[in-house]
Formats: structure tokens, sequence, C-alpha cells
């Protein structure tokens, strides 16, 4: 095939814009827009079968070549896909009837009126692939960090935008109660969520999610980062106290000092970007009781009655501690019953503060199964199943009432020496 000296056709007003600002992969914009123009073509000539399209992004050039068969003048019917010999030789003398000759295809040639639905055809395919590109995007962000610049603050919600100019959305809701941000202003959320409505990709983020404080301490934390540290779990009260518990698979690593730092540098850094949320970083504990002794801090708990069945725990506590406990409206120790999945209760221990006995030291006293029994129902120390009461005892442990007031008066006669 003969084509005659190139001469292209600038289309930066067309899709330069796109090219350059977009986050599309070159195959695919040069697929849209081979698509776009065979589309003009098939509505000018009726068909695009015999054009050649070549696209070069980088200088946002396009040339559009139509081959046609050369015929004798008398014999030209089609001349979409037909040339007569006459009009060739004024071009080119070197060609023969029955070659074929490819002639461009000027933009400037199809008229005002389709050059302007070209651009709108163009704009319209490139703004919806870069919609659906954004959602690919950031629904494999769900759950990290992203940075972005307030642009506009509304009562229920603000407008961020991040480096690439993508709007996101940070609703009142997910915002801490303390924050305050200005038109401007640089801020970091999670990234919660990502829909379509109507062809428009929703990005949502939060500062208040669990997950913003887990990638808080990823950064803050290199132990974390690397994997030497685990975040087993987080509760949260936004702006208020969040719970976080941490386990290590190196024995030489001290999880809660690596995440605290030396003198609180590390922690420092994230309460401050909490609005001076209180943080407790608890060491992670298979044992339950011990979990939940933790998790009660900063309170000292004297020990812990578990209730398997119903998944309660009941606390006792000095007198003084009990506040501590509970928390200003009850926060602390709601926080520390999501964590650690059990409905606490606290009690003040206003016993004498005598040391508790493991109840397999009664062993000489008491018959083996009967201390099973109670070891089956949590109660694996003296005051633990003194705590209970003889009713209590003899419900969970299906034991005869005799039996069970028999434990009582042995347990009881070890306080009273």
């Amino acid at each position: 095939m003969k084509k005659k000296a190139t001469s292209t056709v600038s289309l930066i007003d067309t899709f330069s814009d796109f090219k350059e600002n977009k986050n599309i992969d070159r195959a695919t914009m040069m697929s849209i827009l081979e698509e776009v123009f065979r589309s003009m073509l098939i509505k000018h000539y009726g068909s695009d079968e015999n054009f050649d399209i070549i696209v070069n992004i980088d200088k946002g050039d396009l040339e559009i070549w139509r081959n046609r068969e050369v015929v004798p003048d008398e014999e030209l019917e089609d001349k979409n896909i037909e040339i007569a010999l006459s009009e060739v030789l004024k071009i080119d003398d070197s060609y023969e009837i029955g070659e074929e000759f490819a002639d461009e295809v000027k933009i400037i040639d199809f008229g005002r009126r389709e050059i302007l639905s070209l651009r709108q055809n163009l704009s319209s395919k490139i703004m919806e692939l870069e919609k659906d590109n954004i959602y690919k995007v950031y629904s494999k962000k769900i759950g990290e960090i992203v940075t972005g610049e307030i642009y506009q603050i509304w009562k229920k919600e603000m407008l961020v935008l991040d480096e690439d100019g993508n709007e996101l959305l940070l609703p009142k809701r997910e915002q801490i109660p303390s924050d305050y941000f200005r038109k401007g202003d640089t801020m970091r959320a999670v990234v919660k969520s990502v829909e379509m409505r109507n062809n428009t990709p929703i990005i949502i983020l939060s500062r208040t999610a669990p997950e913003f404080l887990e990638r808080l301490f990823e950064l803050e934390v290199p132990e974390i980062f690397d994997g030497l540290i685990t975040i087993k779990k987080i509760v949260r009260q936004a702006g208020e106290r969040s719970k976080v518990a941490v386990e290590s698979y190196d024995d030489r690593i001290d999880p809660v000092g690596a995440c605290v730092g030396m003198k609180g540098a590390r922690i420092h850094g994230i309460v401050r970007e909490l609005r001076n949320e209180n943080i407790d970083v608890i060491n992670y504990s298979e044992n339950t009781k011990l979990f939940i002794t933790r998790a009660l801090s900063p309170a000292k708990v004297n020990s812990i009655v578990l209730i398997e069945e119903t998944k309660k725990a009941n606390a006792y506590l000095d007198p003084e501690e009990v506040s501590k406990a509970i928390g200003r409206g009850g926060l602390n120790i709601r926080l520390a019953g999501q964590l650690c999945g059990y409905e606490i209760d606290v009690y003040r221990d206003i016993e004498e503060q005598d040391e508790d006995v493991d109840i397999v030291e009664f062993a000489d006293e008491l018959e083996e199964w009967v201390i099973k029994a109670f070891v089956d129902i949590g109660c694996d120390t003296a005051k633990s199943i003194l705590a209970l009461g003889k009713d209590e005892l003899i419900k969970r442990t299906d034991l005869e009432e005799e039996t069970v007031a028999q434990v009582i008066d042995i347990l009881s006669a070890e306080f009273e020496q």
C-alpha cells in the first residue's frame, strides 16, 4: 500500500487534557480514541471497514487513512471504497488499476457539528472510564490511610481532594467530635467505603473507625509494620478512649513498651492526631481472666469470676478502684467488655484483703471430682467460689446442697483462721 506524505492532524484540544491528568493506561486510551473516531466515520461514510486510524498519544496527534481501490473512471460506483484512475494519476502517476490507494482524511473536513459531537463523545467516554478507574483504585484502598486537602465544609460533611484532585467525602459522623478543620487544611483519614451512585464513585472517609487507629500504629511503630507485634483487636469511642490489645511473637520484645515508645514518644503522635484521645495499650493474653483484668486498666482488679454460658464476667475490686473500672459514663467498662467479648460487672470487694487460695490446695479435704466441678465453671480459687454463694454454686455445678455447704464451710474456715 502506498501513502502520500504524512500530514498529521493535531488533536490536542480534544484529548491532550486527558492524557496528562487522567490515570488511564495507554492501551485503554488508544482504544477509546479509535472507538470514538470509528463511530464518527460510520456516521459520515456509512462504514469504517476501509479506514486505518493511527493514534500518537504522546504528541496528541491522530491520523485517519482511507483505503480505496483504483478503478477505471467509467466503472466508479462507490466513492467511499473506490477512486477513479484519473483522479489518482493527478496525485501519483505510478498507480495502476486494481491497486489500493490511501489518502488521509482530515478532521477539519468533517464540519463543525461533527467535530463538536466527537469532542463531546470523547469527553464522555474518558470521564466514564476515569470514574470507573477511581472506583477500582479506591476499592483496593479500603482500610488504608489517605491524605487530602479540605476543599469545602458543609454542615453534614466535608469535601476533601486527594493529590490527584479526586473528590472524597468525610461525613460529620465519621469525624472525631473535637475535630476542627478549615478550608485548605491537610487532613488524614482512612478509606471506609466506596460505592457507585448514578455512575459516580462515592468515597467515604473516616477518622473514627478502629482501622484508622490501627494504621496510625503501623506508621508510628516499626515493630507492628514489620509484623513483630500484632494488633489483636481495637475498640474505640472516638475522641475519648481507645483500648488496643497487642501481642509479640518475639519474647525479647515488650509489645506495650514498643507501642508507647521512650517517654511516650511514639504514642504521643497518635494521641495528637486523635485530638488527645486516651489510648490504653494492653498486652493480649489467652488467659481470659488475665485479659479482662488488663482490659479494665487503669483500675486494679482483685479477682475475676467467669460465667461462660452467658459470656459474663464479675470483677471484684477494692471500693476505691470501682469508679476507675467503670469510667466516666461507663465508658471504660464498656470498652473493656467489647475488647474481651464479655459483659463485665464490677463489685466492691469488701472482704478482708486476705490472699486468695487455689482450690487445688484443698485436695486433702475435698475429693478430686468436687474440685473439678468448680474449676469447670471458672471458680478455681477459694474466694471466687465464696463470692457466688451456695444457691448459685448449686445451680452452676449441679452438686448436692450438702456437698456445696461442706465446701463453703471448709473454704470459709481457711479465711477465718
